[in-house]
């Protein structure tokens, strides 16, 4: 059979993009609203703040592990599973191990420093980090086996080894069905089931561990399909109106009445509107990607290839920005300038002028080095998160 022609598409890698930035904001925004986070501004936002958190809380996770699954199918159509897996403990191990031993211990020591859970310096509480594992914000566990922020890491290193000889019978068969309304309106149902019934299991980012497998195999069996690009131009609309209207009912339910505490019936027709709010707006990402950002240019190439470093990054410069402002008598709307300004601008900084310069620093970071990357060969590598 011939074998499928491999075609760069350039929209979801600005996604991929587009995405880690609106996690960095997510992130900032949990600084100042009411919800668990490791530090918390002396003035909390029950506004803006906390609407954009609601506002992009349900999906931000999801669209990288439906991305993550069509990254797996594009990689595996070029490379064996031993390659396939050497890359991933490479791209994503080290960069978890590097979060795991070096980044989280700072952040587990300003949330018990702020919490009043420690006293002392952070040299005098190195030792303590590996007492207990860290397993919930306000625990009493220190050690972050899973990076804090990078548990998206860790996921996708146990979602791609135990897909694996799954996807090898798939990845040379190039001529798949086409992707159709039918799997538009079913392949929620078993997302619901799982959102439903085992949502407690393992819950990151507000779903559960299966929730995010199930959206990684779709994104390699379904999402990966040539023709879904079609589907998308058809149905991008008609998801965009009810991703809309799903996130208006999320909304006013959660502002107005509150987090279902409990399960009952109203409880699991809040879990299905939060399904489909999720799925309606993939569909409206992929659909605006598609129009308007399927082009590449020296920025995406610069961009994508700073997105891994700038997520691993991320949260331990908030964290640490975040408590060197916390306690000061500032208004809201200073901080959250300062926050993001300086997070973002030291970030950038710290991967423009050392990360992307020092061998070393590339790989642990989840980069090729200079020598074995090309410029050549970065625009056409495919989406690597």
């Amino acid at each position: 059979m011939e074998e499928e022609k491999v075609i760069r598409h350039h929209y979801l890698d600005w996604i991929k993009v587009l995405a880690i930035f609106i996690v960095f904001l997510y992130h900032c925004s949990m600084f100042f609203n009411s919800f668990d986070w490791h530090i918390k501004n002396n003035t909390i936002n029950h506004t803006y703040i906390e609407f954009f958190s609601l506002l992009v809380g349900n999906w931000i996770m999801p669209i990288f592990f439906v991305i993550s699954g069509m990254s797996a199918y594009y990689a595996l159509k070029r490379r064996n599973s031993k390659s396939f897996m050497k890359e991933r403990f490479l791209r994503l191990g080290l960069p978890l191990l590097l979060g795991i031993f070096v980044l989280s211990p700072p952040q587990v020591f300003i949330e018990r420093i702020t919490n009043n859970q420690f006293v002392g310096s952070f040299i005098q509480y190195f030792p303590h980090y590996f007492d207990g594992l860290y397993l919930e914000i306000g625990g009493t566990g220190n050690f972050a086996f899973f990076g804090h922020h990078l548990w998206y890491l860790l996921m996708l290193l146990v979602f791609s080894g135990i897909t694996l000889p799954f996807f090898q019978k798939t990845r040379m068969n190039a001529r798949r069905k086409e992707f159709n309304l039918l799997h538009y309106l079913f392949l929620p149902i078993p997302l619901s089931i799982a959102a439903l019934t085992v949502n407690s299991i393992v819950n990151l980012g507000s779903w559960g561990i299966i929730y995010y497998l199930l959206l990684y195999i779709f994104g390699f069996y379904f999402f990966s399909r040539e023709s879904l690009r079609r589907f998308v131009r058809n149905i991008g609309i008609l998801a965009g109106v009810l991703s809309i209207l799903f996130t208006a009912i999320y909304l006013s339910w959660v502002m107005f009445y509150g987090f279902p505490m409990t399960a009952g019936v109203s409880w699991g027709v809040f879990m299905i509107v939060r399904v489909l709010l999720v799925w309606n707006t993939i569909f409206l990402i992929l659909y605006l990607g598609d129009q308007f950002l399927n082009k590449s240019n020296r920025a995406l190439s610069y961009a994508s290839e700073a997105s891994m470093p700038f997520y691993v990054l991320h949260q331990p410069i908030i964290i640490l920005i975040g408590y060197l402002i916390y306690n000061l008598a500032w208004p809201v709307p200073v901080k959250l300038i300062i926050l993001v300004s300086s997070s973002f601008a030291i970030i950038m900084w710290i991967y423009h002028f050392m990360i992307r310069r020092v061998n070393i620093l590339r790989v642990m970071f989840g980069l090729k080095g200079n020598k074995e990357m090309s410029s050549e060969k970065r625009m056409e590598d495919t989406v690597k998160l």
